[in-house]
């Protein structure tokens, strides 16, 4: 990711092997160590900006691939800026400031209508003449006690990498409180980045912390810092940082030469890489500057915002596979390479998706691991379709150098596993020339394999259907120190020697590994990860659907359905994310209710509301649950009147309309009781 830029020159970088740290040698020494320093060029450079080298082995020519990435550059030559809430930007309609010096003085003016006195927020981007502040403006606080508030979002629609700090310059004095927040997914979630009160724990309830004092397990740790918010006159202390220097210095030393422990750490420190990673920046301006003093209500005109430049300092975040980023169709775009493709490279090219795709890595140092995506059969391995092979039953035994395989009754094989000593070569017969892959995925052409009684014979399994197969081509390979418990071979005839080989694996990267499948002909892929399945890895599991803006082999192609454990019959969804719900619920998700019904653990029938089922004789309703009846009134809807004795007793409604049930019932039961024990 880093290797970053600390100086005001976005081009500058870290101290490197081939910067000069003594005297210059003479023009005929440089000329002599010239082609000397371009063979060690892809080795030196300490700074990641080579992807690619051809070199030639005794094996031919080939691509040698490193982990690379862009230079530091300004970020804000691409940025987008979006300024919140409506109508926070001075001049629509012209307003007339103060300033803290001379807060009496209110000569200066902001009308958007005239270019010599609008403040726009471009002008917090622009490149300044010498001696003449441009910057943009907010309103004043006319509107106190009411909040004065305002949000400045930069958007790159690209995920970016800071390399120095973020400095925000004010005009006016800088903001009592304000707070720095981030994006990682263009502005859908957003993170707190850091804390700037005056008091914070007034302001946020945090205790003050600088950045310098933190750890090495607390690098990326959020913190509120009153360094940059206590009032120092307009004149004077203007900037308010981000320092991402103090927390590299963290791992890298005071004076940052120490970066292979920072690019260790970088790797191996959970979240440090992706604390210094952001698609958006939103500076939340939360409180102006007040001057030294309390809000003076008697010249609410001389507080407001003033922001004449924002500095950025970063790279396109490539993945360390791409050490070029252009501006194409309005955003930066990474140069991929690696066989990769995508805005940040974080994707393998078609036909170069054998294995899943992963990030570059810094480790191990110096030059870092590429991860380069590859293709079937490419330099780094080869999978094929299960084929049949044939060897005389006589020879069958054992496979060891040192003799030729005769063909007499063909028997048939399918490779599964193998391990075999590091140094052996091997000859045999394989048919129609299949490639055979060596240690470190090469392929070598035409080994031979012989059998031997001394040697230690090659565990055999389950044969495949005989097939007789003439077609033959020898070669020889060295074999691989271990091959994966995939290949190893059981003995369960003495005369048939399964041995597997594998086609393609067309799993769209969520797997590398494949099965043949006898009986039906086919190959599957085997432990489909990002949360996919099916043949090729092109469903979705149970409890997730398809991301229709995610292409096939993206990671985040499957999406979960998160339906409502208690709204939902279950936890799947269909192909457009909706959850079957339960009678009365409703929503995507099932975590909302019918109108005619409210939610208490589950959506149940209204009981009233305030359109079909209202309640009577003045009652209200409340929450769609009940009705609260007033005096002399109950009933679910207050539809029955309540009969109020002398004595404050409830008495029948209807008086004179005979006796009550239960003295019918009661007198009944006595006179049955009566008869029978005999009076």
């Amino acid at each position: 990711m880093l290797s970053p830029s600390f100086t005001s020159n976005p081009d500058a970088a870290f101290p490197g092997p081939l910067q000069a740290r003594g005297p210059r040698p003479p023009p005929a020494a440089m000329l002599f160590l010239a082609p000397l320093l371009l063979h060690c060029l892809p080795l030196a450079m300490g700074d990641y900006d080579i992807c690619k080298s051809w070199v030639t082995t005794d094996e031919g020519p080939s691509w040698e691939f490193y982990a690379c990435q862009p230079k530091a550059m300004s970020m804000k030559d691409y940025v987008m800026v979006k300024v919140e809430p409506a109508g926070i930007t001075c001049g629509d309609p012209p307003e007339r400031f103060c300033t803290h010096e001379n807060p009496y003085l209110c000569s200066d003016e902001c009308d958007a209508s005239n270019p010599d006195l609008a403040h726009p927020p471009r002008l917090m981007f622009d490149k300044e003449d010498e001696g003449l502040a441009t910057y943009w403006q907010s309103v004043t606080w006319s509107r106190y006690p009411s909040p004065l508030e305002a949000n400045i979002t930069l958007s790159w629609n690209k995920s970016i990498e800071l390399t120095d700090d973020i400095v925000v310059t004010f005009e006016y004095g800088r903001p009592t409180i304000m707070m720095l927040e981030k994006s990682l997914d263009n502005g859908r979630t957003w993170h707190p980045y850091q804390y700037y009160a005056e008091d914070c724990m007034e302001a946020f309830n945090m205790p003050p912390r600088r950045v310098r004092d933190l750890s090495t397990t607390s690098a990326n740790r959020v913190v509120c810092t009153e360094e940059y918010s206590r009032w120092a006159g307009s004149k004077k202390e203007k900037h308010v940082r981000f320092e991402v220097r103090d927390r590299f210095a963290i791992f890298a030393g005071p004076d940052l030469r120490n970066l292979d422990n920072l690019y260790t750490r970088l790797e191996s420190a959970k979240g440090l890489k992706e604390f210094f990673t952001a698609t958006d920046l939103r500076i939340k301006l939360l409180r102006p500057a007040l001057g030294g003093t309390y809000v003076q209500r008697e010249n609410l005109y001389k507080y407001f915002y003033a922001i004449s430049n924002i500095e950025v300092i970063g790279r396109c975040k490539c993945n360390l596979h791409a050490n070029l980023c252009s501006y194409k169709e309005g955003g930066l775009q990474c140069e991929c390479e690696h066989n990769t493709t995508g805005q940040d490279c974080g994707k393998c090219k078609k036909n170069f998706r054998t294995r899943s795709w992963r990030a570059g890595s810094y480790l191990p140092l110096p030059n870092g691991s590429p991860n380069a995506c590859a293709a079937a059969g490419s330099a780094f391995g080869r999978i094929s379709r299960p084929q049949k092979v044939t060897i005389p039953k006589a020879t069958a035994t054992t496979l060891v150098p040192g003799a030729n395989i005769t063909t007499s009754t063909p028997t048939t094989l399918t490779t599964q596993a193998l391990t075999l000593p590091s140094t052996q070569q091997f000859t045999g017969v394989i048919p129609s020339g299949q490639p055979v892959t060596r240690e470190g995925g090469r392929t070598q052409g035409s080994p031979v394999w012989t059998k031997s009684s001394t040697a230690s014979p090659l565990q055999m399994g389950t044969p495949m259907p005989k097939v007789n197969t003439k077609t033959e081509a020898a070669f020889t390979v060295a074999a691989p120190a271990k091959i994966s418990k995939l290949f190893q071979l059981k003995p369960k005839s003495p005369q048939v020697v399964p041995i597997e080989v594998f086609k393609d694996c067309e799993c769209y990267g969520h797997s590398n590994r494949c099965s043949y499948i006898d009986f039906l002909n086919v190959v599957t892929c085997v432990s489909c990860k990002h949360n996919t399945r099916g043949q090729h890895c092109q469903h979705c599991r149970l409890g997730y659907y398809r991301n229709g803006s995610a292409e096939l082999d993206d990671e985040n192609v499957c999406i979960e359905c998160n339906c409502n454990q208690i709204g939902s019959i279950n936890d799947r969804c269909n192909e457009t994310g909706h959850c079957e719900c339960r009678e009365g619920a409703a929503g995507p998700k099932c975590d909302d209710c019918l109108p005619s019904h409210y939610w208490r653990q589950g959506c149940f029938p209204n009981v009233c509301d305030d359109e079909y089922l209202l309640c009577q004789n003045g009652g209200t309703c409340y929450q769609n649950q009940r009705c609260l009846c007033p005096s002399g009134f109950q009933g679910v809807l207050c539809d029955q009147p309540l009969c109020q004795g002398e004595e404050g007793q409830a008495c029948d409604p209807a008086p004179h309309a005979g006796p009550h049930l239960a003295v019918l019932l009661g007198s009944g039961l006595l006179l049955w009781l009566a008869g029978r024990l005999g009076y």
